[in-house]
């Protein structure tokens, strides 16, 4: 009876938790400048706050923007936190570039569903295969910081919102290496805030 109960609290435990400690090395954001990442030529969508906050903005053209890493990664985590700005948030997180065969984690509203697929995977022209919070309605925090964690392993996508796991998804064919990315999606007049950025090769 002990080793079942050890053993239900170890798997229960897993999944609302996440499966990465991350440490001061793990740090991909600093708060204070964009070390990591490749800032955009003559860039008006990314900035960072006093607080050390990354923010995104729309510019008056709603072009979007997407920040990319420097460097490229196969197995991978990224956590991170987001807090929704103004407008209508339609943004996401890049999983080994902008490749057809790779799924971006979508945070926000999505532009063809019109509705929030916040920690779903989007796969172009394949569209979302998998709604994440279909039976976690109220986990996402509308007006507060929100925690999500990619796990990126060869095929399979996992992620947690929250602390709570909700999507576990295999892609077929799908791409194997490349850069992460923050997305401000273009023809949206929106605002989006990150920090505590960490991200972990596997």
């Amino acid at each position: 009876m002990k080793f079942y109960t050890i053993s239900i609290c170890f798997f229960v435990c897993l999944a609302l938790h996440g499966q990465e400690n991350f440490t001061k090395k793990d740090r991909f954001f600093n708060g204070k400048n964009f070390k990591n990442w490749v800032e955009p030529n003559n860039n008006i969508w990314w900035t960072i706050n006093k607080e050390g906050h990354l923010v995104a903005q729309s510019d008056p053209d709603q072009k979007g923007s997407t920040l990319w890493s420097t460097q490229k990664f196969r197995d991978f985590v990224i956590k991170l936190d987001f807090k929704m700005g103004q407008g209508t948030v339609d943004s996401g997180v890049f999983i080994r570039g902008e490749n057809p065969q790779n799924p971006q984690i979508q945070i926000g509203i999505s532009g063809s569903l019109k509705r929030d697929m916040t920690a779903s995977p989007y796969v172009p022209k394949q569209g979302y295969p998998i709604e994440a919070l279909k039976n976690h309605p109220d986990l996402l925090q509308q007006k507060a910081w929100n925690t999500l964690e990619v796990r990126a392993e060869k095929n399979r996508y996992q992620t947690w919102l929250n602390g709570v796991k909700v999507l576990d998804y295999h892609l077929e064919n799908a791409n194997l290496e490349g850069p992460t990315g923050l997305q401000l999606h273009p023809k949206r007049e929106m605002s989006i805030s990150f920090r505590n950025i960490y991200l972990k090769e596997l």
